[in-house]
């Protein structure tokens, strides 16, 4: 999963990926201080990987992984040039959400570049940007096929839906509002409109406001009702806060959060916030030779899912076994486990579920 982290100057944006991160990007007081856009890879906690690995004595524990790109601060005029011009919006497209960062706190000594907070008007301005470079892209995507579109069925279909997708980002809608069917789906895909992205609003708040998750806070008020109209998901974090958690190790971070009176870290939240948008889920591969945990996409069939391993493993599938981690857990071993008959063989129909169990069988 790759996450783009997009934001205007100031707001905390570049704070937030060196939390996540620790990947040490720039971060200062001012616009523009991340030139290139900056990539970290970070492991998605889970803790039955630590438990799989103690119980089948792996030699290695691998984590599913999520990659953050950090894209350097947006401003008004972004899509034509302005700040640091329209390269940045092209790294956004490569990515499977965005996450948008949006200050919802009040500080004289930290300059916002528009001169106040407010939280929609900041976010409109990100979009707008998106907007224009996605009317750009359909442009001329459309010059291509209008043409064409008078004598052939595929270019006149692409033509309709080009035009309906403009009529929908000119009256200031993002594509992800746009009611695509089923048989255009692919082709909408195939435009890579950043405003299809679905998006996580991560409302960096004051450490007073993180105890009740901002539900104190106006401006968190706001764009919560924002998301719910388009869709999209909201976590509440502060970033002062996650970089003063950055340094610590587990043990003091958990009693850190325990005193603020928090449930977990931001990126605990982002990944729960990204998954639920996403619909992905991890099922868990177990042995000598490593405990792993897989991503897929919720309604995954188990061939579909053997393929993520290997592409081999899908082409020859036969049969997986499958154990769920929770039966695993209240047996205490494989062993016990089989005696109870708790380990099922699936076939090609079968869907894989959060935290089951799998050795996939197979045959090329």
């Amino acid at each position: 999963m790759k996450l783009g982290i997009v934001g205007l100057p100031n707001v905390g944006k570049s704070t937030l990926f060196n939390c996540l991160t620790k990947a040490g990007a720039e971060s200062a007081n001012y616009p523009f201080c991340t030139i290139d856009p900056n990539i970290g890879v970070v492991a998605v906690p889970d803790e039955r990987l630590k438990v799989l690995t103690d119980m089948y004595q792996s030699k290695k524990t691998v984590p599913a992984v999520i990659e953050f790109v950090d894209i350097a601060g947006l401003v008004k005029g972004a899509s034509k040039g302005e700040g640091l011009g329209n390269q940045f919006l092209a790294n956004i497209r490569e990515c499977d959400a965005i996450v948008h960062v949006v200050r919802c706190f009040e500080d004289d000594n930290i300059i916002h570049v528009d001169g106040s907070v407010d939280p929609i008007r900041d976010i409109e301005t990100i979009n707008l940007e998106l907007i224009f470079s996605d009317l750009e892209i359909l442009e001329r995507r459309y010059s291509k096929v209008a043409r064409a579109a008078q004598n052939n069925k595929d270019a006149a279909r692409e033509a309709e839906l080009i035009k309906a997708l403009k009529e929908c980002l000119e009256s200031g809608m993002p594509a992800r509002n746009y009611d695509v069917s089923e048989d255009d789906e692919e082709l909408y895909r195939s435009f890579g409109l950043l405003t299809g992205k679905p998006v996580i609003y991560a409302a960096n708040v004051a450490e007073d406001d993180l105890p009740d998750d901002g539900a104190s806070n106006p401006f968190v008020k706001k764009i919560r009702e924002l998301a719910v109209a388009e869709g999209s998901e909201v976590f509440v974090i502060c970033a002062q806060i996650e970089q003063e958690m950055s340094e610590l190790d587990d043990e003091e971070k958990a009693m850190f959060l325990e005193e603020l009176g928090v449930d977990g870290s931001g990126l605990d939240k982002l990944i729960k916030a990204s998954y639920k948008l996403l619909g992905l889920i991890s099922f868990l591969t177990a042995g000598p030779t490593e405990s792993r945990a897989w991503t897929i996409k919720e309604g995954t069939k188990a061939p579909q899912a053997s393929g993520k391993i290997h592409s081999d493993f899908e082409r020859g599938f036969i049969k997986a076994e499958v154990i769920s981690y929770s039966d695993l857990m209240e047996c205490g071993s494989e062993k016990a486990a089989k005696e109870k008959g708790l380990i099922r063989i699936e076939g090609k129909d079968y869907v894989i579920k959060d935290g089951d169990i799998v050795v996939f069988r197979f045959n090329v």
